[in-house]
């Protein structure tokens, strides 16, 4: 079964946190501090694995969670760095945030596993915390959380051809006979419900990737019926083939059909209708040599009229495979023109940057029911809290300074609060004093 889209759930793993403990020997009574660091977080990975065509497998598995990291102990010894998980995907797999849509990355280029989601630091033990004025730290560092996301997988196929038109015009035919694929093929509409991709070995020892695409239909591009699912295997193609029914067996115009193609292209990408295209005008075994001039003349006419004069019309018959070699020695020709480089979508976010907390936000509010009670909450907030131990003096200055430094004792201030008033954050309540 063909799957080109899933929602996964990723998690990086947790650091594991920092050991608070002393050297407690038979003639040490006083040892110094000896905690241990804790271990670093698992990675969530992404891995390209050609053997993959599909993305059915995230159907059946939709969490992936890589191993927390273990906690430091006494005796400073180190907690275990937490395992990754490697996530292995098709090749022209590309990696969306499900929030916003933006790219993460595009593995279509990647030949070495991808990072998408770093672990937590594993927190420092209480030895790292030894001063002059401080011999005996009971404070030990928190890891880092882990960080969790929702992402959407999609297939965008990898080929050098791609074959498109309107449903029963002959692409599935014409791929069949041109390479070792083996679609489904019958005389009804919409036969192909998935993309097929077939390697082409032309008469000249050279080859390249064809791709049949599901047949387009009229407001594609605007997602009616599977629009956005056919068209976007087209966006890696480096040359379109419009594939048209020049016999009009079906009382379609075949000038008009390239015609509305490309409307639905264009208003789907701009950019694809400026890439290399070639007309093969198929079934000409259904017309009479007499009516090939005419049909051809027409179909010349229309394209001449949209501004695509340069685009080569080639007759052809995929059953019978009447100009099928013409067709492939010219596909053939164009590759060699245009460089081979895969179209790569640009990365627009980057979900693993810990430094996002400063745009998470927050909110500083005065209690409407208890005077001189002011809350502080918000995502901001709630992660900051996740990793600061609030228990220890160093914490809780730790915490006081991030206040400062986000503009929350401002806020504070700006709505009023005085020395004595109550400040509560979540779970813990503090007297406010001013600086």
């Amino acid at each position: 079964m063909f799957s080109d889209k899933a929602k996964i759930f990723i998690r990086s793993g947790k650091g594991g946190d920092g050991h608070v403990s002393f050297r407690r020997e038979k003639y040490v009574p006083n040892g110094g501090p000896d905690g241990g660091d804790g271990g670093n977080g698992g990675n969530v990975v992404f891995v390209v694995d050609p053997g993959l065509n599909t993305l059915i497998d995230f159907k059946n598995v939709r969490k992936y969670s890589a191993e927390d990291g273990e906690n430091g102990a006494k005796k400073k010894c180190h907690g275990a760095n937490g395992a990754d998980i490697v996530i292995k995907v098709p090749p022209g797999t590309v990696v969306k945030d499900f929030e916003t849509g933006k790219v993460i990355v595009d593995m279509a280029d990647k030949t070495e596993p991808y990072i998408v989601l770093h672990g937590g630091k594993g927190g420092n033990g209480n030895q790292h915390y030894v001063t002059s004025t401080m011999q005996a730290p009971k404070y030990a560092q928190p890891g880092q959380p882990a960080i969790e996301k929702y992402v959407m997988l999609e297939l965008k196929m990898i080929a050098d051809c791609g074959l498109v038109g309107f449903p029963n015009v002959g692409k599935s035919t014409l791929l069949s006979s041109v390479s070792n694929a083996r679609p489904k093929i019958a005389d009804y509409h919409f036969t192909t419900l998935v993309p097929n991709l077939g390697v082409v070995e032309t008469s000249y020892g050279d080859s390249f990737v064809m791709a049949d695409i599901p047949g387009i239909i009229e407001g594609a591009s605007r997602g009616v019926g599977l629009g956005y699912d056919f068209l976007r295997h087209i966006e890696r193609t480096r040359i379109l083939v419009h594939v048209i029914d020049a016999s009009s067996r079906e009382g379609r115009n075949p000038g008009e059909d390239i015609r509305l193609i490309n409307e639905e292209l264009k208003t789907y990408s701009e950019e694809l209708t400026t890439r290399p295209m070639v007309v093969a005008a198929n079934k000409i075994d259904l017309i009479s040599p007499e009516e090939r001039e005419s049909i051809l003349s027409g179909i010349r006419k229309s394209l001449d009229e949209d501004g695509y004069d340069d685009v080569e019309i080639i007759p052809i018959s995929a059953a019978t495979k009447e100009g099928v070699d013409k067709l492939l020695h010219k596909l053939s020709s164009l590759l060699q023109e245009f460089p081979r480089d895969t179209y790569v979508f640009e990365s627009e976010i980057d979900i693993d940057d810990r430094s996002m907390l400063a745009e998470l936000p927050f909110t500083v509010t005065k209690d409407p029911d208890r005077e001189g009670y002011y809350l502080v909450e918000g995502p901001r907030i709630e992660k900051m809290l996740g990793y600061t131990n609030l228990e220890t003096e160093k914490g809780f200055m730790f915490f006081l300074d991030f206040m400062k430094k986000n503009g929350i004792l401002d806020e504070l201030v700006k709505l009023g609060a005085v020395d004595g008033d109550t400040i509560k954050i979540y779970g813990h309540e503090f007297e406010y004093y001013a600086d």
